[in-house]
């Protein structure tokens, strides 16, 4: 059935990507070697994310025990901004965005990722995450809360101190606009929410699923991008961090450490990615359609040296990957459940 070519529905975002299954069976000349160990110290006296170590602006870092949270010293989005004069010509529009940015380290250890924690320790991290959307949710001004990790230099990480973000903004951003949107439809047609009644279909077929508790599902999507790309999915409409019950929370972190655990062992590197969590708009309205998910997005393709790079077709007409989300999924799900280094 997924032997040709062919297009793949994105529901949630209502576009389309192109598979090229056949293309995977290509012969590969380039380089497939492992890259070197990324060896990290516990603490490192240089680094302006470690305990006690000076930040930007000759702020000095707290001797944390568990996670720490700070506003960015060099923010994308700033709370107050000025208004901007309009041009008088419509195609050329602007508008202030205001915001507040936030990095948040997992542990005070230099050298520990997320699927490296314990369970406790991960806990921890969603816990932050939670609290952290509930803050920002009471300020009137922002919009959206996005929660965001990018992982490895690969990703544009520029501190290997494993922490990830908060970007909150005044108004929607454009990818989970375009989910609340498709969810919105499907709920007003269907009366369901759709990531519930597509997670339902999945949970009957298997193959695209790599694990899951009582509380959520990680499966490769059957529109999937990235090579390994990697969607978590709540079991209940859950619309937001926050709303997440203590034992959500929990399995959370379970299933998180599952996924990035999977990750590191595919080959045997600290494996980067992007992830982030979609939920609700911050705008006191319900929102039954909505059901809390993450998505990852790694670029590795082949092996720790090559990556897929979105160029040419791409860049210029549409999403297209090579390896079916099936045969994803299945590497995923196959591979040892105790990290790498601990074998």
């Amino acid at each position: 059935m997924f032997d040709t070519p062919h297009r793949r529905f994105n529901p949630l975002t209502r576009e389309w990507v192109l598979v090229s299954p056949h293309r995977a069976k290509r012969p590969w000349q380039g380089q497939v070697s492992k890259v070197p160990a990324d060896f990290q110290p516990t603490y490192d006296p240089s680094c302006y994310l470690c305990p006690g170590n000076e930040r930007a602006g000759g702020v000095n870092n707290p001797d944390y025990k568990g996670t720490f949270t700070f506003d960015n010293d060099f923010a994308a989005l700033l709370p107050e901004v000025e208004q901007i004069a309009q041009e008088a010509h419509p195609l050329f529009v602007t508008e202030p965005e205001s915001g507040i940015c936030r990095v948040i380290c997992f542990s005070p250890r230099h050298d520990l990722t997320l699927p490296q924690l314990s369970l406790d320790e991960a806990e921890q991290v969603i816990n932050i995450w939670s609290d952290q959307t509930e803050e920002i949710f009471k300020n009137p001004k922002i919009a959206y809360v996005q929660v965001f990790e990018n992982k490895g230099a690969q990703m544009g990480c520029s501190n290997p101190h494993p922490h990830s973000q908060i970007w909150a903004q005044s108004r929607i951003p454009n990818e989970p606009e375009k989910e609340l949107a498709a969810q919105k439809a499907y709920f007003m047609e269907n009366h369901r929410p759709l990531l519930l009644d597509y997670l339902a279909e999945e949970q009957q077929r298997q193959d695209r699923i790599i694990a899951s508790n009582k509380h959520f599902t990680a499966l490769v999507p059957f529109w999937a991008i990235w090579p390994f790309e990697v969607m978590v999915v709540a079991h209940r409409a859950v619309s937001s961090l926050p709303a997440l019950l203590q034992v959500e929370r929990r399995a959370l972190a379970e299933l998180f450490q599952q996924v990035t655990i999977a990750y590191d062992n595919l080959f045997e590197i600290s494996f980067p990615y992007s992830m982030g969590f979609h939920q609700s708009p911050n705008d006191q309205q319900a929102h039954p359609e909505w059901v809390l998910h993450a998505h990852f997005y790694p670029p590795l393709l082949r092996s720790a040296t090559v990556k897929k790079f979105m160029v040419g077709y791409e860049l210029l007409a549409m999403p297209q990957r090579d390896i079916t989300a099936e045969i994803a999924a299945v590497r995923l799900r196959d591979l040892p459940k105790i990290h790498y280094t601990k074998r």
